[in-house]
């Protein structure tokens, strides 16, 4: 399995012999599965759907999916599979759309520094869980703050006496208020025992309360050693250095053979989720206020009235959208390596159903097992539920802390979550190395593991000041900026570029090339869809994100305006090359904008035979004819009985 320089990263069955194919279906559905279900549909679905309206969530959710997410979805498929095209060069459809391209590969790179530095977390607490004992159960360590650090919490209340009342006992001080705030519970029942009283006579106001968690101080104080706030950058944490290198390597050798050796590894990070997962949800089944946790989540506290509020809508639509991670490019890099005539229709569909079902599957395991914390804590569900870092680096090994052999829980959930973030980041670098080797394929298509260590170099060093005292400020602060709004304008700008500038019908007409005719009934869903409903659902959105956005902070410590500046400018270097590369592609076609919005001589099929007759006046893709002189001799693929599609041999000489 090779190609003409040997690394691998083709093989001689393939389809396409310029760009190499999956070796079986399932390594393409897989992979996108792993790339659509990642941390955020363990973090954050199952505290969204608690907080607006419990199983009323699932309403939007499901609706917002039908109209937004899955249209998005196959577009991006379809495009890339049509085209054999990385999310840049697939603009050929409508050159003056390039700057979209542009923008989603800056975007990834981006995310790609912060977000392993999010997997990074899961390794550092996967080694610390190899232990007899978890670190964060007890407040004894040299990172705990003995004034602050509790493990119990302690409830207390509002005494109210009379003056008559308060002279009888000699539990408490005399005063003339006879009224004694943050009393302990305790003392209010001594003092109602005394005086033959029930302590809901006296007591009121009853409040549960401690310092901060061990749990807490072991990712602030151990973990993160946060600094006060982004001015102070402090140092690079060795500690978390060395794991972030860890998350690296493991990025680099899964990859070091492109969608070849990736493709073998989703096996295990696609699957092994599932399967904690599944233990998760039976082990905290089982557990005492587990029953409580799943009324919170989607039960008896469901709250219909609240799809009402607008806030709901969009919180669901934004989650479905950013969890099937449309709009990145990395769909469109994946499909880029299917067959021609694989049912990317289908495999949109299971991705999108198997994604919407995690997401639902997940809340029963973390509420199960939240649902127990409270139980022990003597709290209520909603006192104990978060979302993001404090859910998974929090609250969640908190409530496995309570949980006999308590290590192994641990390691299992961040065993799960480490699985759960490596395939994402597999495919959002793989959109960016797509989008180079496609740009400038005679010098790279043959070095693919010089280019992926390459770049994997150069993520691990922009990453580190993600892993200093200011880390995480850094990372909060990208996150926010980044892979926000910015993602929603690039999809509006997507579907009009499709259905309007390049023609939705012309689309679906060679979508109908891949997957055979279907009738008019068929098409008129995803007509009105990619023409109407889903741009102005997300225009929707993205208004009210822009009228509702507010300058992001980290457990409400505010960003200089310097670091706010720096953050709209991460947004900016990427949306600005939508109008540079608009301006540039009308001046190349001198100033005619209609020609600067058709398709490419050469956009179409890459290959050939699949050109049909209506792209047989195509020309030959520049991708081709740039790697036409690497070629190997059509007589030695005649030696082993194989043939290369995409020449022939004329004149003894091999030509396109």
């Amino acid at each position: 399995m090779s190609d003409s320089k040997g690394d691998g990263t083709i093989a001689a069955k393939d389809e396409n012999q310029d760009r190499g194919n999956w070796d079986k279906k399932s390594d393409y559905v897989l992979s996108c599965i792993g790339y659509a279900v990642g941390l955020g549909n363990v973090w954050r679905f199952p505290y969204l759907a608690f907080r607006n309206g419990g199983g009323a969530f699932l309403i939007p959710y499901v609706i917002m999916l039908v109209f937004a997410g899955l249209p998005v979805f196959f577009l991006e498929c379809a495009l890339g599979q049509f085209s054999s095209l990385g999310p840049i060069s697939v603009f050929k459809f409508s050159p003056i759309l390039k700057g979209i391209g542009i923008c989603m590969v800056i975007l990834n790179v981006l995310v790609s520094i912060y977000y392993n530095v999010i997997i990074t977390y899961t390794v550092f607490y996967f080694f610390a869980s190899l232990t007899p004992s978890l670190p964060w159960e007890v407040c004894t360590n040299w990172w705990n703050n003995n004034n602050t650090c509790s493990t119990v919490f302690v409830r207390t209340c509002t005494i109210h006496l009379t003056p008559a009342q308060a002279s009888m006992q000699n539990i408490l001080p005399t005063n003339n208020g006879s009224t004694y705030p943050n009393s302990l519970v305790s003392v209010a029942d001594d003092v109602a025992n005394l005086l033959n009283l029930s302590r809901t006579s006296i007591c009121s106001d009853i409040t549960s309360t401690r310092g901060t968690s061990p749990s807490e101080e072991f990712w602030e104080n151990y973990v993160l050693q946060r600094s006060a706030d982004i001015n102070e950058t402090g140092s690079v944490l060795t500690s978390l250095t060395l794991c972030l290198l860890v998350a690296w390597i493991v990025v680099y050798f899964s990859m070091i053979r492109g969608i070849k050796s990736s493709g073998k590894v989703v096996y295990f990070t696609a699957i092994f989720p599932y399967v904690v997962l599944l233990i998760l949800l039976i082990r905290g089944a089982t557990l005492e206020g587990a029953y409580d946790g799943v009324q919170y989540y989607i039960g008896s506290q469901s709250d219909l009235s609240k799809l009402q509020n607008a806030e709901v809508w969009k919180d669901a639509a934004t989650q479905i959208f950013f969890s099937l991670s449309a709009a990145w490019g990395g769909l469109i890099a994946l499909s880029s390596y299917n067959k021609f005539h694989n049912n990317c229709f289908f495999d949109s569909i299971v991705v999108c159903s198997v994604n919407c079902i995690t997401s639902l599957f997940a809340g029963f395991a973390i509420f199960t097992v939240l649902g127990h914390m409270a139980h022990v804590l003597d709290k209520r569900v909603d006192e104990v539920v978060n979302s993001g870092f404090s859910l998974a680096f929090v609250a969640y090994p908190e409530a496995i802390a309570k949980l006999p052999v308590s290590p192994l829980w641990a390691i299992l959930f961040f065993l799960m979550l480490f699985t759960l973030g490596l395939d994402s980041q597999f495919t959002g670098v793989e959109a960016i190395l797509t989008a180079m080797t496609d740009m400038f394929p005679a010098q790279l298509r043959n070095k693919r593991s010089i280019l992926t260590l390459s770049t994997i170099i150069v993520l691990f060093l922009l990453g580190l000041p993600n892993v200093t005292n200011a880390g995480v400020y850094w990372l909060n602060l990208i996150d926010h900026y980044s892979a926000g709004w910015g993602l929603i304008i690039i999809a509006v700008l997507e579907l009009i570029g499709v259905a309007w500038v390049y023609g939705g019908n012309r689309f679906i007409e060679d979508i109908e090339m891949m997957i055979g005719k279907k009738s008019w009934w068929f098409w008129l869903y995803w007509r009105a869809c990619w023409f109407f409903i889903s741009p102005l659902l997300l225009i929707a959105i993205l208004i009210w994100s822009l009228t509702t956005f507010s300058e992001p902070d980290y457990a409400g410590v505010k960003y200089p305006q310097w670091a706010n500046a720096l953050g709209w400018c991460s947004i900016a270097v990427g949306l600005m090359f939508i109008p540079i590369m608009g301006v540039y592609a009308i001046i190349q076609n001198k100033g005619n904008i209609y020609k600067a919005s058709d398709p490419a001589p050469d956009w179409g099929p890459y290959l050939k035979k699949f050109r049909g007759q209506r792209y047989a006046n195509m020309q030959e893709p520049a991708e081709a004819l740039a790697l036409a002189k690497y070629a190997p001799k059509v007589s030695e693929y005649k030696m082993k009985g194989e043939s290369n599609p995409g020449f022939e041999e004329v004149d003894g000489k091999t030509k396109l």
